[in-house]
């Protein structure tokens, strides 16, 4: 649900954390995973949901609020950190973490870069081209993408089965993305954030619960996800705190361009639509 293993490539066996991209924003997992499983609101809001408890109005309110905000943002940069539960076979729960500093420009621009401390990955959209790149494994693929943020986050999961960074933040949907499957919601709360005073709201889906605190105020960025897996018994969870919003960042010359070290090797995406062909 939350890390897509490996498709990138068929060259090197271990090029896997690659895909650990996959996962630099916790919700952009349930943007993507949960976009086919209900009926997106057009318009309408449910009053109550059809597996426990009231969806309440005021929650869907403020998370209209954040995902509109976000939409209307024409370009944006901010760090994330992170924290994921790996569950062994044996059942038991490992955390790891990484950071994460992603940059979009609407319509067709994103690079994300990420850090576990001991190797780094570089995701970037030019427009044209999706390139990623890891140096542990010295390695980086490139293919050529569609030409809108939209339809490359949808590229991404259908072709590729890579969850981009940063999706529920860039869809210009993602307010019906985010409701499509939910089952009840809830305002939990005010809370502080980073110094920052959040609502704090939760909603639930039989897959996945999800809390998201929401800045009050005339921005209302969102500055911590927690997302807890219904759907495997030992519920791991994913956890996201959000800093360093900078919403008029200034874009350096070539922030989007990706020129591979020469070192690297490339490989190749492995495309599952034409292996789901092929495999007929």
């Amino acid at each position: 649900m939350i890390r897509s293993n490996s498709r990138l490539a068929r060259a090197i066996p271990t090029v896997t954390t690659v895909t650990r991209l996959a996962a630099l924003v916790v919700v952009t997992a349930v943007a993507l995973g949960l976009a086919g499983s209900g009926t997106a609101l057009a318009g309408e809001v449910p009053e109550t949901g059809t597996w426990r408890g009231a969806i309440n109005p005021d929650a869907l309110q403020i998370l209209k609020r954040m995902t509109d905000h976000l939409g209307n943002l024409q370009r944006f940069s901010m760090h994330t950190e992170n924290i994921y539960d790996d569950v062994l076979e044996t059942g038991q729960k490992i955390q790891s973490q990484f950071s994460s500093s992603i940059v979009v420009q609407r319509p067709d621009k994103l690079r994300a870069d990420r850090s576990d401390g001991q190797s780094r990955q570089i995701f970037v959209y030019d427009g044209e081209t999706l390139s990623v790149h890891d140096d542990l494994n010295a390695a980086y693929a490139t293919v050529a993408a569609p030409d809108n943020l939209d339809d490359l986050l949808h590229f991404a999961r259908d072709a590729l089965d890579l969850v981009p960074p940063a999706g529920d933040m860039v869809f210009s949907n993602a307010f019906e993305l985010l409701t499509a499957g939910i089952t009840s919601g809830n305002v939990i709360g005010k809370a502080v954030i980073g110094g920052v005073s959040c609502d704090h709201i939760a909603f639930t889906t039989p897959v996945v619960d999800w809390q998201v605190w929401v800045a009050d105020g005339d921005k209302p960025l969102p500055y911590k996800y927690v997302l807890t897996t219904r759907d495997d018994p030992a519920q791991p969870q994913f956890i996201t705190s959000i800093s360093d919003w900078d919403t008029e960042p200034e874009i350096r010359d070539g922030l989007f361009d990706f020129d591979p070290p020469p070192t690297a090797m490339e490989i190749d995406f492995v495309r599952i639509d034409l292996a789901d062909t092929s495999a007929r």
